[in-house]
């Protein structure tokens, strides 16, 4: 007779059945836990262990106000100023195949539609869930982001790019391919659409965030700003230069992910905050830049020139206001230029040299009267054709562009820019004294501007092979040497800053993240190169060449201008060509309180009136139109006399 339904078999069997499932269950737990724990937790870190990168935002590049009055703390303090390059958060945006949910996909025509994707591309992307395993692969996996780029141009870098990339620690299938982990859709998500995206909840599908350098202005002041590539690196300009201060410190933090791949918060163990970079602040006035490249853009439409550069600048403390060339370009599209117009990337104010033609005059005018050889009212026959060096020999003397009948005071050869005059007061002074002079101008050698690849310049010394017999009679007249714009740009500046070269100064400040001033820039004074008084009367030489001289249409009414004329003819295949031309016009106002320097220089110009492309004609009216401009932008004052009228004399020099 049955004891009931559970009998002492089935109690048997089923205290077996429990007796070994935790038998085997504790052998595992052993296996686990023991035997082969160190192999599993190796495993299960690799799996959920994760640095994650914080990028450090990059500092921005930011304009300064110019100034025509007040010291340099109030400029300093001038806050009027505009972002030139600055870094905006992106999200390269990409898609793990293996945990993409089948409930999904009809949600993947909105997420190309927001990424601006085909959907096809889409789908190529999301079913490709294996790639081949190569040695490039490989060596690719190291650096995911980094091999997106490897073995494109830059400008195919800006296309999209549907990267794969595996875990190294995936199983190669029997096929020899690895299971894709991470596939890049889009690398300039904005945080908007990245909201929207997330949105979706399309499991697999997430972004990281990165900073992608802007250039709010496009091509305003690009040879002086530079860019950052797309490996971002800083490949030019004050970008490369202040790189040091600009790029700030990426951060770290070490935690763990769930199966789903998002990070779990409380696991995370190490943390380290990214240091933001420093911000930049140029001594570029954005409307002073913004006038300098609307005149070039002026003067390529009506003389097609080959380049032009125009340089304005604060003659009293060296720092730039604007320097702008043409051609130019967009800093935000750099890498579509081709190679083959690449050119226009170069900064030709300083990396380009030319012959400066009668501009050079001041150098043999200042050193003369400096040494007291001269004084304004000494004359020179300018009608000879030779005259003795210093060494007693015979030498030819220049031509002229017109024929002087009386001999020419000192004044006069500046105003009407006699070339055997300029050469007589070189033979004045003697070659090696005249040297001196050129180099203490700051012609050959750098002027220490950071930016724009500089050159040197050319100036040959008396001691030299390469000085002949003729160079102390070219050389005055700005033929036999070769300067960059810069250079003559800051020999002016002597004059006007009353007998001193100056370093070139485009960087203000430097201030930290929170906008505190970290570093502020002050005038840098080289060396004097002319007494005070040699300035001054220097200055009213360089006034009569506006007033009665070559440089007639540079004059502003009511305002003492003072400046040079250059027209140097051009090397072509080693022969002066009649043809082609550097046209200059140099200077500053006003004359006896110099508060604005300026800069004009234009190649190969084809004037619309006549083959001759003379400074005077070409560049002075430029200068004219910017000074016009920055009077009234800076609020420029004429300057008077005690009796309450100009000192400009219109009928000729006030001496």
């Amino acid at each position: 007779m049955s004891k009931g339904f559970a009998s002492s078999y089935r109690l048997v069997l089923l205290a077996v059945a429990i007796v070994g499932g935790f038998c085997a269950l504790g052998v595992r737990l052993v296996f686990l836990h023991v035997i082969d724990r160190e192999e599993l937790v190796r495993v299960v870190e690799k799996a959920r262990r994760q640095i994650i990168a914080e990028p450090a935002r990059r500092g921005d590049i930011v304009s300064s106000r110019a100034t025509a009055r007040g010291n340099l703390q109030e400029r300093a303090l001038d806050r009027r100023e505009s972002i030139l390059a600055t870094s905006r958060s992106m999200i390269i945006l990409g898609v793990d195949p293996q945990s993409l949910r089948p409930e999904d996909e009809k949600k993947w025509p909105q997420l190309a539609e927001l990424i601006g994707l085909p959907l096809r591309d889409l789908e190529r992307v999301f079913r490709t869930k294996t790639r081949p395993v190569t040695a490039k692969g490989e060596a690719a996996e190291a650096n995911p982001f980094l091999s997106a780029l490897a073995g494109k141009t830059e400008e195919e870098a800006e296309e999209p790019d549907f990267v794969a990339e595996s875990q190294a620690n995936d199983a190669v299938d029997a096929n020899g391919e690895r299971p894709i982990r991470w596939a890049k859709l889009s690398e300039n998500v904005s945080e908007g659409t990245y909201t929207l995206i997330r949105q979706l909840n399309i499991r697999g599908v997430y972004g990281n965030r990165v900073y992608r350098r802007t250039y709010p202005h496009n091509s305003l002041a690009a040879h002086l700003i530079g860019y950052v590539n797309k490996a971002g690196e800083a490949a030019d300009g004050v970008e490369r230069y202040a790189d040091f201060y600009l790029r700030g410190r990426d951060g770290w933090r070490e935690g763990e992910r769930d199966g789903k791949g998002r990070e779990v918060a409380q696991f995370r163990t190490r943390e380290v905050a990214p240091s933001d970079g420093y911000s930049v602040v140029l001594s570029i006035d954005t409307a002073v830049q913004h006038m300098a490249e609307e005149e070039l853009a002026n003067i390529a439409a009506t003389l097609n020139p080959q380049k032009a550069t125009i340089i304005i600048s604060d003659p009293n403390t060296g720092f730039i206001w604007a320097m702008a060339n043409y051609p130019t370009f967009d800093l935000n599209t750099y890498s579509k230029i081709p190679k083959s117009q690449q050119r226009v990337m170069r900064n030709v104010a300083v990396a380009d040299i030319y012959e400066p033609g009668s501009t050079f005059k001041i150098v043999a005018l200042s050193g003369a009267l400096n040494e007291g050889v001269v004084t304004p009212e000494t004359r020179f026959d300018c009608s000879i054709t030779s005259v003795m060096d210093d060494l007693g020999k015979m030498r030819s003397l220049p031509g002229e562009d017109h024929r002087f009948t009386e001999p020419l005071s000192v004044a006069q050869i500046a105003s009407k820019s006699s070339n055997r005059g300029a050469a007589q007061l070189a033979i004045q002074l003697g070659r090696q004294r005249f040297y001196d002079y050129a180099h203490a101008f700051g012609f050959g050698e750098r002027t220490g501007f950071p930016v724009g690849a500089e050159e040197n310049g050319v100036l040959t010394s008396p001691k030299s092979p390469n000085w002949d017999g003729l160079t102390i009679t070219r050389m005055p007249m700005g033929h036999s040497v070769d300067a960059t714009a810069l250079q003559m740009h800051m020999a002016m500046g002597v004059i006007a800053s009353g007998g001193e070269l100056l370093r070139p100064q485009i960087i203000r400040e430097i201030r930290d993240a929170s906008g505190e001033v970290v570093y502020r820039y002050g005038p840098v004074v080289k060396h004097r190169a002319i007494s005070t008084q040699t300035a001054r009367t220097m200055r009213r030489l360089l006034q009569g060449v506006v007033i009665e001289g070559t440089g007639r249409q540079a004059a502003i009414p009511n305002f003492e201008v003072a400046g040079k004329t250059g027209s140097t003819q051009k090397l072509i295949d080693g022969v002066y060509s009649s043809q082609h031309h550097v046209a200059s016009f140099v200077g500053f106002f006003p004359a006896s309180q110099p508060q604005v320097a300026i800069s004009v220089i234009v190649d190969d110009a084809n004037p619309l009136k006549g083959p001759y492309a003379s400074g005077g004609t070409v560049a002075a009216p430029s200068f004219k139109r910017l000074g016009e401009q920055l009077i009234q932008y800076l609020d420029i004052r004429p300057v008077y006399s005690e009796a309450g009228t100009s000192n400009l004399a219109m009928g000729g020099l006030r001496r």
